[in-house]
């Protein structure tokens, strides 16, 4: 029996072996951008889980770029050094394709770890200046962003392109850009955060004005073959946001650029957000991005069952499935749903005993005795 959630795909120069992707999941935990024992720990379990490509948490290009004061970072030698000496530790022990996803906070910096309430931290208290598209906050009490000037603009691209050179120094395999969640690229796709009245505001070209420009300077500061794709929300589930249409719009105008996937999420940028939660919830995303564009895409959100996932790639929703949650809650995931549809699954040899006797193939070895 073949299934297709364990086909491979290839994506630009990248053959991934399987169409289980591991999610970017910040992790808070980070000393001065750089990873540490907890992102060692905690990426190399889930390098050993079977899935088919793994991509590192948001990663910020600036150290104001940084959601919280424990963000990855990518902006320095030493933040450079630090995410290669993690991969080749990884590397050690798992031949899972490694991305990272390259990211700019904007108005959402500068807060508190989630498990110390989120809340803004005051200038005084060790917070730093905001930068948005328009000085306007993210909740009524956070302080007013600054809006970027054409200089700012300029520097913020330069360093999403610096960081890229650095994530392929590092031994990255793909990037991923984050244009979603309310972060930088997001504020400037939303006609909810993006009320300028230059070039880069007002009509959905200007909007997606930056966000492209962003995309160029990324693409262009690696090698062709290393595919290089972005994560969009679809919409902001709010009144007169950021919809479906645009970022059709916007999905085409990176195919033409040779975007390599989308992965396709949505909401994050407004408290108002009214989000009709339940399991694929945003399947459907995906599936109208992959039937206006033919782009590869990765469909996420409440995918949690292992033939859930399978029918939405046999009915070509979508190309490859994102786990977040699902795969924290369940590290061997990927083990339980090939041995469901009747797969094999890449497993370290150290674990081959362990392979059920009902599943004698699971791991594409012979059976092993126990001695």
């Amino acid at each position: 029996m073949s299934s297709a959630l364990f086909e491979p795909i290839r994506l630009g120069g990248l053959d991934i072996p399987n169409r289980i992707v591991i999610s970017p999941m910040c992790q808070y935990s980070a000393e001065e951008g750089r990873p540490t024992t907890w992102h060692l720990i905690h990426l190399g379990h889930l390098a050993l889980s079977g899935a088919g490509l793994m991509i590192l948490e948001a990663t910020a290009v600036t150290p104001e770029g940084r959601i919280t004061a424990g963000d990855l970072g990518l902006w320095s030698d030493q933040t450079e050094a630090a995410l290669t000496r993690l991969l080749a530790d990884i590397r050690r022990e798992s031949a899972i394709p490694i991305g990272i996803q390259l990211a700019h906070a904007g108005r959402k910096a500068s807060v508190h770890v989630p498990w110390e309430s989120g809340a803004q931290v005051p200038l005084d208290e060790g917070g730093w200046v905001c930068v948005a598209p328009s000085p306007l906050p993210q909740a009524p009490a956070d302080r007013l962003p600054v809006p970027l000037d054409l200089p700012g603009l300029a520097r913020i691209r330069e360093a999403f392109g610096a960081a890229a050179k650095r994530a392929v120094r590092a031994g990255f395999e793909l990037i991923e850009l984050h244009f979603a969640h309310g972060y930088l690229l997001h504020q400037f796709l939303s006609p909810l955060s993006n009320q300028r009245q230059d070039q880069y505001g007002g009509s959905a070209e200007n909007r997606t004005r930056f966000p492209l420009e962003v995309y160029d300077a990324v693409r262009a500061a690696v090698p062709p073959q290393l595919p290089v794709g972005v994560r969009v929300s679809a919409t902001d589930w709010a009144p007169a946001g950021l919809d479906l249409d645009t970022t059709i719009a916007f999905a085409r105008a990176l195919d033409k650029r040779g975007c390599a996937f989308m992965d396709v999420s949505s909401g994050g940028l407004t408290p108002v957000q009214q989000i009709p939660v339940g399991p694929g919830y945003q399947v459907e995303f995906a599936a109208a991005v992959k039937r206006a564009t033919g782009m590869p895409t990765i469909a996420v959100g409440l995918i949690t069952e292992a033939r859930q996932a399978e029918e939405i790639l046999v009915s070509g929703q979508a190309d490859m499935i994102a786990l977040a949650r699902g795969i924290l809650y369940d590290p061997r995931w990927p083990w339980h749903a090939a041995a469901e549809l009747g797969a094999e699954v890449r497993a370290p040899k150290q674990y081959w005993r362990s392979q059920p006797r009902e599943y004698k193939r699971l791991f594409g070895t012979t059976s092993i005795e126990q001695r």
